[in-house]
Protein backbone atom coordinates (compact mmCIF):
# COMPACT_ATOMS: atom_id res chain seq x y z
CA UNK A 1 0.00 0.00 0.00
CA UNK A 2 1.52 3.43 -1.12
CA UNK A 3 0.69 5.87 1.08
CA UNK A 4 0.62 9.82 -0.17
CA UNK A 5 1.06 13.42 1.21
CA UNK A 6 -0.72 15.56 -1.09
CA UNK A 7 0.78 19.76 -0.58
CA UNK A 8 -1.32 22.31 -1.72
CA UNK A 9 -5.35 22.16 -1.97
CA UNK A 10 -6.71 24.83 -4.09
CA UNK A 11 -7.69 23.90 -8.03
CA UNK A 12 -6.01 20.86 -8.98
CA UNK A 13 -5.41 19.64 -5.57
CA UNK A 14 -8.95 18.26 -4.85
CA UNK A 15 -8.62 16.34 -7.98
CA UNK A 16 -5.42 14.71 -6.93
CA UNK A 17 -6.83 14.04 -3.13
CA UNK A 18 -10.13 12.14 -4.95
CA UNK A 19 -8.08 10.51 -7.36
CA UNK A 20 -5.45 8.80 -5.01
CA UNK A 21 -8.21 8.43 -2.07
CA UNK A 22 -10.15 6.14 -4.71
CA UNK A 23 -7.17 4.32 -6.45
CA UNK A 24 -6.25 0.67 -5.52
CA UNK A 25 -3.11 0.24 -4.04
CA UNK A 26 -2.51 3.71 -2.12
CA UNK A 27 -3.72 5.83 0.72
CA UNK A 28 -3.51 9.59 0.96
CA UNK A 29 -2.56 10.04 4.50
CA UNK A 30 -2.13 14.02 4.82
CA UNK A 31 -2.79 17.49 2.98
CA UNK A 32 -1.21 20.45 3.34
CA UNK A 33 -2.34 24.04 2.26
CA UNK A 34 -1.41 28.01 3.38
CA UNK A 35 -5.35 28.09 3.33
CA UNK A 36 -7.09 27.12 6.70
CA UNK A 37 -10.62 27.42 4.87
CA UNK A 38 -9.41 24.82 2.16
CA UNK A 39 -8.16 22.64 4.58
CA UNK A 40 -11.90 22.71 6.38
CA UNK A 41 -13.55 21.46 2.83
CA UNK A 42 -11.20 18.68 2.59
CA UNK A 43 -11.62 17.53 6.21
CA UNK A 44 -15.74 17.67 5.44
CA UNK A 45 -15.45 15.06 2.79
CA UNK A 46 -11.90 13.21 4.08
CA UNK A 47 -12.37 13.40 7.92
CA UNK A 48 -9.86 10.74 8.41
CA UNK A 49 -7.01 12.65 6.17
CA UNK A 50 -4.51 14.79 8.53
CA UNK A 51 -4.12 18.58 7.40
CA UNK A 52 -1.07 20.88 7.88
CA UNK A 53 -0.59 24.28 6.49
CA UNK A 54 3.29 22.99 6.98
CA UNK A 55 4.15 20.94 4.31
CA UNK A 56 7.35 20.11 6.00
CA UNK A 57 5.27 18.22 8.48
CA UNK A 58 4.13 15.92 5.49
CA UNK A 59 8.15 15.56 4.61
CA UNK A 60 8.50 14.73 8.03
CA UNK A 61 5.81 11.49 8.53
CA UNK A 62 7.83 8.51 8.14
CA UNK A 63 4.65 6.51 7.05
CA UNK A 64 4.36 8.86 3.95
CA UNK A 65 6.33 7.06 0.57
CA UNK A 66 5.48 9.64 -2.07
CA UNK A 67 4.35 13.15 -1.86
CA UNK A 68 2.07 15.13 -4.97
CA UNK A 69 2.86 18.84 -5.46
CA UNK A 70 -0.09 21.01 -6.42
CA UNK A 71 1.05 24.68 -5.60
CA UNK A 72 2.05 27.35 -7.83
CA UNK A 73 4.70 26.76 -10.44
CA UNK A 74 7.25 29.12 -8.27
CA UNK A 75 7.17 26.98 -5.39
CA UNK A 76 7.70 23.67 -7.29
CA UNK A 77 11.14 23.30 -7.11
CA UNK A 78 11.87 23.67 -3.28
CA UNK A 79 9.36 22.01 -2.21
CA UNK A 80 9.99 18.94 -4.70
CA UNK A 81 13.69 19.20 -3.81
CA UNK A 82 13.09 19.17 0.09
CA UNK A 83 10.68 15.88 -0.28
CA UNK A 84 13.40 14.05 -2.54
CA UNK A 85 15.95 14.60 0.25
CA UNK A 86 13.25 13.76 2.57
CA UNK A 87 13.25 10.71 0.52
CA UNK A 88 9.77 10.65 -0.67
CA UNK A 89 9.11 10.01 -4.53
CA UNK A 90 7.33 13.11 -6.08
CA UNK A 91 4.66 13.62 -8.33
CA UNK A 92 4.42 17.74 -9.61
CA UNK A 93 1.89 19.16 -11.61
CA UNK A 94 2.46 21.29 -14.76
CA UNK A 95 4.94 23.22 -15.97
CA UNK A 96 7.73 21.26 -13.86
CA UNK A 97 9.62 24.12 -12.88
CA UNK A 98 10.10 27.43 -13.82
CA UNK A 99 13.50 26.65 -14.79
CA UNK A 100 15.21 24.16 -17.01
CA UNK A 101 18.10 24.23 -14.58
CA UNK A 102 15.54 23.63 -12.02
CA UNK A 103 14.15 20.54 -13.48
CA UNK A 104 17.92 18.78 -14.37
CA UNK A 105 18.63 19.62 -10.42
CA UNK A 106 14.92 17.54 -9.58
CA UNK A 107 16.14 14.75 -12.12
CA UNK A 108 19.94 14.24 -10.86
CA UNK A 109 18.87 14.69 -7.34
CA UNK A 110 15.51 11.93 -7.88
CA UNK A 111 18.13 9.51 -9.70
CA UNK A 112 20.83 9.81 -6.50
CA UNK A 113 18.07 8.50 -4.76
CA UNK A 114 16.45 6.14 -6.89
CA UNK A 115 13.12 8.11 -6.46
CA UNK A 116 10.47 8.61 -9.07
CA UNK A 117 10.20 11.78 -9.98
CA UNK A 118 7.16 12.20 -12.16
CA UNK A 119 5.14 15.20 -14.15
CA UNK A 120 1.60 15.32 -14.55
CA UNK A 121 1.11 16.14 -17.92
CA UNK A 122 -2.72 15.17 -17.88
CA UNK A 123 -3.44 14.62 -21.71
CA UNK A 124 -1.42 11.74 -22.11
CA UNK A 125 -3.14 9.87 -19.56
CA UNK A 126 -6.15 10.01 -22.09
CA UNK A 127 -8.36 7.66 -23.98
CA UNK A 128 -8.36 10.01 -27.11
CA UNK A 129 -4.46 11.05 -26.98
CA UNK A 130 -3.82 7.52 -26.60
CA UNK A 131 -5.53 6.56 -29.44
CA UNK A 132 -4.30 9.15 -31.64
CA UNK A 133 -0.75 7.84 -30.87
CA UNK A 134 -1.91 4.68 -31.88
CA UNK A 135 -3.49 5.64 -35.12
CA UNK A 136 -0.34 8.00 -36.18
CA UNK A 137 1.76 4.51 -35.09
CA UNK A 138 0.14 2.66 -37.67
CA UNK A 139 0.76 1.93 -41.17
CA UNK A 140 -2.21 3.75 -42.51
CA UNK A 141 -1.55 7.22 -41.19
CA UNK A 142 1.39 7.77 -43.59
CA UNK A 143 3.71 10.66 -42.96
CA UNK A 144 2.78 12.89 -40.16
CA UNK A 145 2.70 16.56 -41.96
CA UNK A 146 0.91 19.04 -38.93
CA UNK A 147 -0.62 19.33 -35.61
CA UNK A 148 -2.70 22.25 -35.70
CA UNK A 149 -4.34 23.28 -32.01
CA UNK A 150 -6.35 25.95 -30.58
CA UNK A 151 -6.79 25.85 -26.47
CA UNK A 152 -8.90 29.31 -25.90
CA UNK A 153 -11.63 29.75 -23.04
CA UNK A 154 -12.28 32.83 -20.47
CA UNK A 155 -9.77 32.61 -17.81
CA UNK A 156 -9.01 31.44 -15.70
CA UNK A 157 -6.03 33.79 -15.30
CA UNK A 158 -2.49 32.73 -13.78
CA UNK A 159 -0.72 35.27 -11.62
CA UNK A 160 2.67 33.59 -11.91
CA UNK A 161 2.28 32.11 -15.86
CA UNK A 162 2.07 33.55 -19.22
CA UNK A 163 -0.89 31.56 -21.22
CA UNK A 164 1.85 29.64 -23.12
CA UNK A 165 3.45 28.23 -19.83
CA UNK A 166 -0.16 27.47 -18.48
CA UNK A 167 -2.06 26.25 -21.70
CA UNK A 168 0.02 25.44 -24.68
CA UNK A 169 2.11 22.91 -22.41
CA UNK A 170 -0.76 20.45 -23.10
CA UNK A 171 -0.05 20.38 -26.74
CA UNK A 172 3.61 21.00 -26.87
CA UNK A 173 3.29 17.24 -24.45
CA UNK A 174 0.54 15.97 -26.39
CA UNK A 175 2.95 16.98 -29.49
CA UNK A 176 6.18 15.29 -27.88
CA UNK A 177 4.31 12.06 -27.07
CA UNK A 178 2.38 11.40 -30.29
CA UNK A 179 5.22 12.57 -32.79
CA UNK A 180 8.09 11.04 -30.87
CA UNK A 181 10.21 13.75 -32.39
CA UNK A 182 11.82 17.15 -31.03
CA UNK A 183 11.46 20.54 -32.81
CA UNK A 184 14.46 22.11 -33.97
CA UNK A 185 13.32 25.39 -33.97
CA UNK A 186 9.86 27.27 -32.20
CA UNK A 187 8.79 31.24 -32.91
CA UNK A 188 6.63 32.48 -30.54
CA UNK A 189 3.99 35.79 -30.76
CA UNK A 190 2.23 36.69 -27.56
CA UNK A 191 0.78 40.18 -26.00
CA UNK A 192 -0.83 40.90 -22.63
CA UNK A 193 -4.11 43.00 -22.38
CA UNK A 194 -3.97 43.58 -18.62
CA UNK A 195 -1.17 46.08 -17.40
CA UNK A 196 1.39 44.13 -15.28
CA UNK A 197 -0.15 40.65 -16.06
CA UNK A 198 1.21 38.34 -18.05
CA UNK A 199 0.59 37.45 -21.85
CA UNK A 200 -3.51 36.36 -22.19
CA UNK A 201 -2.84 35.41 -25.95
CA UNK A 202 -0.04 33.72 -28.05
CA UNK A 203 0.82 32.03 -31.34
CA UNK A 204 3.62 29.08 -31.48
CA UNK A 205 4.85 27.58 -34.23
CA UNK A 206 7.14 24.23 -34.21
CA UNK A 207 9.41 23.45 -36.98
CA UNK A 208 10.93 19.65 -37.12
CA UNK A 209 13.63 18.06 -39.37
CA UNK A 210 11.12 16.09 -41.07
CA UNK A 211 7.80 17.96 -42.90
CA UNK A 212 6.20 17.95 -39.39
CA UNK A 213 5.14 21.59 -38.50
CA UNK A 214 3.11 22.64 -35.22
CA UNK A 215 0.78 25.39 -34.73
CA UNK A 216 -0.98 26.12 -31.44
CA UNK A 217 -3.02 29.34 -30.37
CA UNK A 218 -4.17 30.29 -26.68
CA UNK A 219 -6.23 32.78 -25.15
CA UNK A 220 -7.40 33.55 -21.69
CA UNK A 221 -9.91 36.09 -23.23
CA UNK A 222 -12.07 33.81 -25.92
CA UNK A 223 -16.00 34.19 -25.19
CA UNK A 224 -15.90 30.34 -26.02
CA UNK A 225 -14.56 27.91 -24.70
CA UNK A 226 -12.59 25.51 -27.63
CA UNK A 227 -10.17 22.40 -26.91
CA UNK A 228 -9.67 21.36 -31.20
CA UNK A 229 -6.87 19.72 -32.62
CA UNK A 230 -6.27 19.10 -36.32
CA UNK A 231 -3.64 16.77 -37.16
CA UNK A 232 -2.65 15.54 -40.48
CA UNK A 233 -1.66 12.73 -41.97
CA UNK A 234 -0.32 11.81 -45.77
CA UNK A 235 -3.04 9.03 -45.56
CA UNK A 236 -5.45 9.89 -42.42
CA UNK A 237 -6.75 12.86 -41.19
CA UNK A 238 -7.74 13.80 -37.14
CA UNK A 239 -10.20 15.72 -35.71
CA UNK A 240 -9.55 15.75 -31.84
CA UNK A 241 -12.02 18.02 -30.12
CA UNK A 242 -11.91 17.35 -26.32
CA UNK A 243 -15.75 18.71 -25.52
CA UNK A 244 -17.06 16.57 -27.43
CA UNK A 245 -19.08 14.58 -24.77
CA UNK A 246 -18.92 11.01 -26.79
CA UNK A 247 -17.22 11.18 -30.61
CA UNK A 248 -14.01 13.27 -29.38
CA UNK A 249 -11.58 11.77 -31.67
CA UNK A 250 -13.25 11.80 -35.90
CA UNK A 251 -10.95 10.10 -38.24
CA UNK A 252 -10.56 10.85 -42.03
CA UNK A 253 -9.91 8.97 -44.74
CA UNK A 254 -8.68 12.04 -46.76
CA UNK A 255 -5.87 13.31 -48.35
CA UNK A 256 -3.75 14.41 -51.50
CA UNK A 257 -2.76 12.45 -54.18
CA UNK A 258 0.63 13.62 -56.08
CA UNK A 259 0.74 12.66 -60.03
CA UNK A 260 2.66 9.63 -60.43
CA UNK A 261 3.62 10.13 -64.05
CA UNK A 262 5.40 13.47 -66.09
CA UNK A 263 1.97 13.87 -67.95
CA UNK A 264 0.35 13.76 -64.50
CA UNK A 265 2.16 15.79 -63.13
CA UNK A 266 2.25 18.64 -65.87
CA UNK A 267 -1.97 18.38 -65.92
CA UNK A 268 -2.85 18.51 -62.33
CA UNK A 269 0.35 18.49 -59.52
CA UNK A 270 -1.99 17.54 -57.14
CA UNK A 271 -5.49 15.55 -56.36
CA UNK A 272 -7.78 15.00 -54.03
CA UNK A 273 -8.82 11.43 -51.94
CA UNK A 274 -12.41 11.56 -50.21
CA UNK A 275 -12.91 8.59 -48.37
CA UNK A 276 -14.98 7.47 -45.14
CA UNK A 277 -15.37 8.93 -41.55
CA UNK A 278 -15.19 7.35 -38.35
CA UNK A 279 -15.02 7.52 -34.40
CA UNK A 280 -13.47 4.70 -32.87
CA UNK A 281 -14.00 3.55 -29.03
CA UNK A 282 -12.25 5.32 -26.81
CA UNK A 283 -11.37 4.32 -23.22
CA UNK A 284 -13.32 6.48 -20.99
CA UNK A 285 -11.43 6.19 -17.76
CA UNK A 286 -10.43 9.83 -16.38
CA UNK A 287 -6.99 10.93 -16.85
CA UNK A 288 -5.92 11.13 -13.66
CA UNK A 289 -6.96 7.97 -12.43
CA UNK A 290 -5.18 6.22 -15.11
CA UNK A 291 -2.07 8.67 -13.98
CA UNK A 292 -2.67 7.93 -10.85
CA UNK A 293 -2.60 4.22 -10.87
CA UNK A 294 0.79 4.25 -13.09
CA UNK A 295 2.33 6.81 -10.37
CA UNK A 296 1.30 3.93 -8.06
CA UNK A 297 2.69 1.04 -10.52
CA UNK A 298 5.95 2.88 -11.38
CA UNK A 299 6.84 3.55 -7.22
CA UNK A 300 5.83 0.32 -6.25
CA UNK A 301 7.55 -1.47 -8.94
CA UNK A 302 10.56 0.70 -9.75
CA UNK A 303 9.73 1.39 -13.24
CA UNK A 304 10.01 4.68 -15.48
CA UNK A 305 7.13 6.96 -15.75
CA UNK A 306 5.32 7.76 -19.03
CA UNK A 307 6.15 11.40 -18.21
CA UNK A 308 8.71 11.12 -15.82
CA UNK A 309 10.89 14.44 -15.09
CA UNK A 310 13.13 14.15 -18.45
CA UNK A 311 9.73 14.53 -20.09
CA UNK A 312 9.17 17.30 -17.98
CA UNK A 313 12.51 19.13 -19.33
CA UNK A 314 11.75 18.57 -22.56
CA UNK A 315 8.64 20.39 -22.14
CA UNK A 316 10.25 23.43 -20.02
CA UNK A 317 13.33 23.73 -22.52
CA UNK A 318 10.53 24.22 -25.40
CA UNK A 319 8.84 26.81 -22.98
CA UNK A 320 11.42 28.51 -22.13
CA UNK A 321 12.59 29.15 -25.97
CA UNK A 322 9.10 29.87 -26.57
CA UNK A 323 9.29 32.46 -24.01
CA UNK A 324 12.55 34.04 -25.62
CA UNK A 325 11.09 34.01 -28.85
CA UNK A 326 7.96 35.70 -28.17
CA UNK A 327 10.43 38.37 -25.99
CA UNK A 328 11.82 39.24 -29.63
CA UNK A 329 8.02 39.37 -31.52
CA UNK A 330 8.49 36.00 -33.03
CA UNK A 331 12.28 35.51 -33.61
CA UNK A 332 12.48 32.11 -34.34
CA UNK A 333 14.78 30.56 -31.74
CA UNK A 334 17.38 27.10 -32.64
CA UNK A 335 17.09 24.42 -30.47
CA UNK A 336 19.85 21.57 -29.75
CA UNK A 337 19.15 17.35 -29.94
CA UNK A 338 18.68 17.73 -26.44
CA UNK A 339 15.93 20.70 -26.68
CA UNK A 340 18.63 23.52 -25.26
CA UNK A 341 18.03 26.94 -26.90
CA UNK A 342 21.21 27.30 -29.36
Amino acid sequence: MLKLGVVGYGYWGPNLVRNFHEADGARVIATSDLDESHLTRLQVRYPTIETTTQYQDILKNSEIDAVAIATPVASHYSIALDALKAGKHVLLTKPMTQTSEQSLRLIEEAESRNLVLMVDHTFLYTGAVRKIKEIIDSDGFGDFLYYDSVRINLGLFQYDVDVIWDLALHDLSILDYISGMSPNAVSATGISHVSGQQEDIAYLTLFFDSNLIGHIHVNWLAPVKVRRTLIGGSQKMIVYDDLEPSEKIKIYDKGLVLGDSETTRRESLIGYRSGDMWAPQLDATEALNTEAAHFIDCVTNGTRPLTDGRSGLRMVRLLEAASRSMAARGQPVELTRDGRAA
